[in-house]
C-alpha cells in the first residue's frame, strides 16, 4: 500500500485507488469516507442553524470531530486489512522450518492482525451511529431550510455503519457470542432508526 495518506490525495486520485485492482482501500476505507462525509453536512447544517438554535455550535463541533476520526480510519483501515491478509498467506501455506520454529508465534502474530482488522471497523460503525444520531438531532432542531440535507447525512451514515458492521462480522468469522460482533451490530441499529426517523420526519 502506498505510504502516504488517503487524506492526503486528491478524491479523484482517492476513488481512482478504491477502483483499482489491489487489495487496498476497500471497503472498510469507503465506510470511513461516508462516514466522514456524513459528520461533514451534520456541520454544515448546524453552523448555518446558528441564527435559530443555541446548542448549534457545540454539534457543529461534535459533528467535525466525528468526521476527523473517520477520515483517520480510511487509511488505517486499509493498512490493517493488508497485515492481515499477508498474515493469512503466510499461514495458510507456511514453510516447514516456519512451522517448526515459529508455529505458535506465527499463530499469535496472525490472531493479533485479525483483531486490528475487525476493530478498525468497529470504530467506523460506533461513529457512523453516532453520526447518524447527531444528524437526527440536527435536522429535528436546525433549520428547517437544511433539513434534507440532514437527512442525508444520517442516511449516509447509516450506511457507512452497516458497512462496517458487516465487515466486523467478516474480520471475525464465526467467533458467535462475541462482544464486538453485539456492538458492531447495536451501532448499525442505531444508525438505522435515526436515519429512519429522519426520513419520517420530512415525509
Amino acid at each position: 500500500m502506498d505510504d502516504e495518506r488517503y487524506l492526503d490525495k486528491s478524491l479523484t486520485a482517492f476513488l481512482d485507488a478504491i477502483a483499482a485492482r489491489e487489495r487496498a482501500p476497500g471497503g472498510g476505507s469507503a465506510a470511513a469516507l461516508t462516514v466522514a462525509c456524513a459528520a461533514g453536512l451534520v456541520a454544515m447544517v448546524a453552523r448555518s442553524s446558528r441564527d435559530v438554535w443555541k446548542d448549534a455550535p457545540g454539534v457543529a463541533a461534535q459533528a467535525l470531530t466525528l468526521q476527523d476520526r473517520a477520515s483517520a480510519l480510511m487509511h488505517w483501515d486499509a493498512e490493517a486489512w493488508e497485515q492481515a491478509l499477508d498474515a493469512l498467506r503466510a499461514a495458510a501455506d507456511p514453510t516447514p522450518l516456519d512451522v517448526e520454529r515459529n508455529g505458535p508465534r506465527r499463530d499469535f502474530a496472525l490472531e493479533q492482525k485479525l483483531e486490528r482488522a475487525a476493530a478498525i471497523p468497529l470504530e467506523i460503525a460506533e461513529i457512523g451511529a453516532d453520526t447518524a444520531n447527531l444528524a437526527a438531532q440536527t435536522g429535528e432542531h436546525g433549520d428547517l431550510a437544511y433539513r434534507a440535507d440532514a437527512c442525508v447525512a444520517a442516511a449516509l451514515a447509516a450506511g457507512g455503519a452497516r458497512a462496517a458492521a458487516h465487515l466486523v462480522e467478516v474480520n471475525l468469522g464465526m467467533r458467535i457470542g462475541d462482544e464486538r460482533l453485539a456492538r458492531a451490530r447495536a451501532s448499525q441499529t442505531a444508525a438505522a432508526e435515526a436515519a429512519e426517523t429522519m426520513h419520517a420526519a420530512i415525509r
